[in-house]
């Protein structure tokens, strides 16, 4: 049956129409908020490539997750800014680390709400990278150690959830072994699965003072021509353990998540990354988009792709919206 019989339009003549047709729709119940915890008090840093963030000292965190759980979003992944980096990230894993710090503190004050924790060393270290260095070279296996205490010391604080985000091979099946050997076997893992080299994440390393101080990680973040590649990583993860697994950035790789959701029966995650935020966000300072729509827009295509949860930094704004 074609026009003049079949006429698409009539399910889109009004709003109230439409939203009875409508095949996806966003709930504050799917963002998770990223979060930069910094030390000392009374501290508000702005992040001048991500208007609207802050590097946040933890009284200001939890004025932030109260906000946020008053807003309905369910919980928001930390990352940490130390008071000292060194050649092995060792604050990483301290349990005075400011992470573990933080922690506390929100579980103590909000009890209920979740808390996600980056498991990962770039922050922590004088190189700025995500693993252990020898000269040039990235050594994944000394790696995964380290990797697996700084998860346990994130449990041991309270953490809810731990999210290792280094894409070093086989750490995921570490963290497992070492979380379940302590008494954490109900800890989940939110994996990095199929995390991309990508310029994407320029804001994000401003943010958390990461940027690698030699070379790059494109030998351990995945090439972003490759989709197959990103199956294997998945696959790999689910069988050491992982709980959830993740996309990331999330705009530019809506063809990843969507074949990730249609071959493991898993939650997929996709992270909205700084530099999808700051795009929109600079463009509609400019008066080039209307922000608002274009984040909406940008959301809805993530989880209309296939994606359970959004890391977003518009959580906020769009649990308002919503």
């Amino acid at each position: 049956m074609y026009f003049p019989q079949l006429r698409l339009r009539r399910l889109r003549r009004n709003e109230s129409i439409r939203r009875l047709v409508r095949e996806t729709s966003l709930r504050v119940d799917d963002f998770i908020y990223p979060l930069f915890v910094c030390p000392g008090k009374g501290v508000k840093i702005p992040i001048s490539s991500m208007a609207g963030q802050f590097q946040l000292s933890v009284d200001h965190i939890l004025e932030e997750v109260e906000e946020a759980g008053g807003l309905g979003i369910p919980g928001v992944i930390l990352f940490g800014i130390p008071e000292r980096k060194d050649e092995m990230g060792l604050e990483a894993y301290s349990d005075n680390g400011i992470i573990q710090r933080a922690v506390r503190a929100i579980k103590e004050e909000f009890p209920d709400f979740l808390v996600i924790t980056d498991v990962c060393l770039c922050e922590y270290t004088s190189h700025g990278h995500c693993g252990v260095v020898d000269g040039d070279q990235i050594l994944n296996d000394p790696t995964l150690e380290l990797l697996a205490k700084q998860a346990l010391s994130h449990a041991r604080a309270g953490a809810d959830m731990v999210a290792p985000s280094d894409m070093m091979d086989g750490r995921v099946g570490v963290i497992r072994k070492g979380l379940d050997e302590k008494g954490y076997s109900e800890i989940p893992i939110m994996a990095y699965s199929a995390k991309f080299s990508s310029s994407y994440y320029g804001p994000f390393r401003e943010a958390a003072e990461s940027a690698p101080q030699f070379g790059d990680r494109k030998s351990y973040q995945m090439d972003f021509a490759n989709a197959k590649e990103a199956l294997r990583e998945v696959r790999l993860d689910i069988h050491e353990g992982a709980d959830i697994v993740m996309v990331k950035p999330a705009l530019p790789y809506l063809d990843i998540i969507y074949r990730v959701k249609e071959e493991f029966d898993i939650p997929v995650a996709a992270y909205n990354v700084s530099g999808e935020y700051a795009m929109i966000k600079a463009a509609a300072q400019l008066g080039w988009i209307d922000g608002e729509r274009a984040m909406m827009e940008s959301l809805l295509s993530i989880k209309r792709a296939g994606a359970d949860i959004i890391v977003t930094y518009f959580a906020k704004e769009a649990a308002k919206r919503i």
